[in-house]
């Protein structure tokens, strides 16, 4: 029979080899990065801010190195390859109800890992401020934020220019009348 706390250690190992198998890779999302969350909170792993991003957050509303439509499209890609899609992003293909379903099964496995490995560290708050863990996640959100930023005034200025997307914003489909919600004709009082 095991002790109360024989399964800690077992979990502490499986943490360690998750994490050291996410040190192989260059990015670390889903599984791995949940698991290396101790590992970031002691700011022994961190993320690698892109190069666009860390160029967003010097100057977002910086003039474009080149102004063209051919320009600003190139450099919006490069902030779309280190970004969340944008909201004028076009939506993916459609799953199916079965592969939402892997999605969303994965997506729990995922946050379990990461809450129990979030609760491996006592006092994980004060651990994050002493390591300096907190101060880089929060230079992180900044260059997002600037990223995301200078991404939104290169494709106003793509607008204004008349630029095609990317390098612009992507419009809305316009209804047609025979979708367009409302009255028909034959509703409308005459």
């Amino acid at each position: 029979m095991e002790a109360p706390g024989a399964p800690l250690p077992s979990l502490l190992a499986l943490s360690v080899l998750l994490a050291l198998m996410a040190c192989s890779k260059p990015e670390t999302s889903g599984l791995s990065g949940a698991a290396t969350t101790p590992l970031s909170d002691l700011n022994l792993v961190r993320a690698k801010i892109p190069p666009v991003l860390l160029a967003a957050q010097k100057a977002p509303y910086g003039p474009p190195a080149d102004p063209s439509c051919e320009g600003l499209a190139a450099e919006v890609r490069q902030l779309d390859a280190a970004l969340a899609p944008d909201l004028d992003a076009p939506p993916s293909t459609d799953p199916t109800l079965a592969e939402r379903g892997r999605a969303e099964a994965g997506g729990a496995a995922v946050g379990a890992v990461r809450h129990t490995a979030e609760g491996l560290i006592p006092f994980r708050g004060w651990v994050r401020k002493l390591t300096g863990a907190e101060r880089y996640s929060k230079l992180v959100n900044e260059a997002i934020a600037a990223g995301q930023v200078r991404r939104a005034y290169l494709k106003g200025l793509g607008q204004a220019r008349g630029c095609p997307p990317p390098a612009a914003p992507r419009r809305a489909e316009p209804a047609t009348a025979s979708s367009a919600p409302g009255p028909t004709p034959e509703a409308q009082p005459r």
